[in-house]
């Protein structure tokens, strides 16, 4: 066998090397794990809601968050290295902390302090690093052991003794029992319970003892959680029971038919006076028949109105819920006006194709990123909630941006997208899909590309949302926005072979809209840029 020379091993040792290191893009994905039993805790006690990621890896660098029911509903959020509070509930402020010392092993651990009744439920920990995230789920149960029962003898009851048994702070509601001397239960009592301001849970339970013999009355108090019990005793002599008199039957029976013939009397009294009552009533009767009749119909007429006004009230705040409502874009094509745009060629930038009736554009060089090409739709926007779609083809691989821009933008040279500027638009960068926010821009984490995308517009409500119209999912909203001037559809196309097309629609009725034709505007300062340093994740993710 001939002997291999020392540059063919190095050449192999080389390529073995290569091939172990990792590619360029790949994601580390892990799983979250959480304490599959729920995690008991004491009322005013400290309490660990611990989790942690497998395989084992350094999660200092990670997006940690602890939410309630909610991903808003923020218990404590780790982000950059450092706690955030700006979301953080109100309840939870100053009373949580984060374990560093575990984050580089893997795990994450929040402390609550001073554990409250609120604090009782479903937890969720969320780990994210870069795009990648995943969660999981723990339950808290508080308990809460209050005062031993008080039990006292409140008086005679029918033919019996009535025993109340009072205790307070206890949690969650807690079970009553009562036991004779012999150990053995009374089923039937009353029993009411209520909350404090805290949560706590106040019960008073009520027995009537009839039997003279039975001596001790035990009330216990039980915390189901903690399996722990309070209990209170108490003795009842037998002459706090009623003596029985030969004398009482007959009493009773006297009584009662004293009542009936009494009754009886004033029933035959009152029956001869209804009669001539009621003759007199009938005449009186007949004259206000028709009286009634008109007031009766001119009640039913205002309480029908009453229920308009009040159905429309409910129908406008229904719908004004529903448009906060922004998850899937379905609904909102009910109360939007699809609108049929076209593209002005008179606001085209030089590097701008159009073609298909002037409903799509391209870029003449694809290999150019010079020079930011853009281009308006052909009609102004004054009101009324209109929408149209944009179909995106190579829009992964290139640099583009669709939405909405005032009159008086600046689109020559290099110049800057952003609310402040005029622009309220959407778009792919090197850094991937963003919303072009006040710098520094929005990344967006979505579920899949964006290739048929809908912008919705409602001027008068000052909202403009998008959408990914091929899975129907809400993208990002410019919400509580002051449109000052008109407004024109706003396309621009950076670098890449990108074609963005705008969709026919079925012709109907539109938004209140005029022609305009947009004149190309004087160049803007270099410093009008756009910052290309893209900010961490800001808003809640989309599930």
């Amino acid at each position: 066998m001939e002997q291999c020379s020392p540059c063919s091993v190095l050449c192999l040792l080389t390529i073995l090397l290569l091939l172990q290191l990792p590619t360029a893009g790949s994601v580390e994905e892990f799983l979250v794990i959480g304490p599959s039993d729920p995690i008991i805790a004491v009322v005013g006690s400290d309490i660990t809601l611990p989790c942690r990621v497998s395989p084992v890896m350094n999660v200092e660098n990670m997006e940690l968050r602890w939410f309630r029911s909610k991903f808003s509903e923020a218990v404590f959020i780790y982000q950059d290295h450092q706690e955030e509070t700006e979301e953080q509930m109100a309840q939870y402020m100053g009373r949580t902390s984060l374990e560093m010392d575990l984050l580089s092993q893997g795990q994450a651990a929040v402390h609550i302090h001073k554990v409250q009744a609120a604090d009782n439920g479903q937890y969720t920990c969320f780990f994210r690093k870069g795009n990648f995230y995943e969660e999981a789920s723990l339950e808290l149960k508080v308990a809460g052991v209050g005062s031993a029962p008080q039990v006292h003898i409140t008086g005679p009851e029918e033919d019996g003794v009535r025993v109340v048994c009072r205790a307070t702070g206890w949690f969650p509601k807690p079970q009553v029992k009562w036991k004779d001397s012999s150990g053995g239960k009374f089923l039937a009592f009353s029993e009411t319970k209520s909350q404090d301001a805290e949560g706590l849970f106040s019960v008073e339970a009520a027995l009537v003892v009839r039997d003279s013999a039975v001596g001790n009355v035990t009330c216990s108090i039980l915390n189901t959680i903690l399996n722990q019990e309070k209990a209170m005793a108490i003795f009842i002599p037998e002459p706090f029971f009623a003596k029985t008199s030969p004398w009482k039957l007959a009493y009773v029976v006297c009584v009662t038919l004293l009542t009936f013939l009494v009754l009886g009397a004033a029933y035959y009294t009152w029956r001869e006076r209804s009669i001539k009552v009621q003759e007199r009533q009938k005449q009186e009767k007949l004259h206000q028949d028709r009286k009634e009749d008109e007031q009766a119909k001119q009640a039913s007429l205002k309480a029908i109105g009453e229920l308009q006004a009040n159905l429309n009230q409910r129908k406008t705040k229904y719908l004004a819920a529903w448009r906060k409502a922004r998850m899937y874009a379905d609904w909102r094509k009910d109360i939007f006006q699809t609108w049929s745009i076209t593209l002005d060629p008179a606001s085209a930038s030089p590097g701008i194709v159009i073609s298909h009736k002037n409903t799509s554009l391209t870029l003449k060089d694809t290999d150019s990123t010079l020079d930011t090409q853009s281009i308006l739709g052909l009609k102004v926007i004054t009101s009324g909630k209109c929408c149209w779609e944009v179909e995106i083809s190579n829009g992964n691989r290139s640099f583009w941006a669709l939405g909405v821009c005032r009159e008086d933008v600046k689109r020559t040279v290099w110049y800057q997208e952003s609310p402040l500027k005029g622009f309220w638009v959407v778009g792919n960068t090197e850094q991937g899909i963003h919303a072009f926010t006040n710098s520094p821009l929005s990344p967006l984490s979505l579920r899949q590309f964006p290739h048929r995308l809908g912008v919705f517009l409602d001027p008068e409500e000052g909202d403009i949302s998008f959408y990914n119209m091929t899975d129907g999912s809400h993208i990002y909203s410019f919400s509580h926005v002051s449109f000052s001037g008109t407004l024109f559809p706003y396309f621009r196309i950076q670098s890449g072979a990108v074609s963005l097309s705008i969709c026919s629609v079925v012709s109907g009725p539109e938004p209140p809209v005029k022609s305009f034709s947009f004149s190309q505007e004087e160049p803007v300062s270099s410093d009008s840029g756009v910052d290309g340093a893209p900010p961490g994740p800001k808003s809640p993710l989309l599930h």
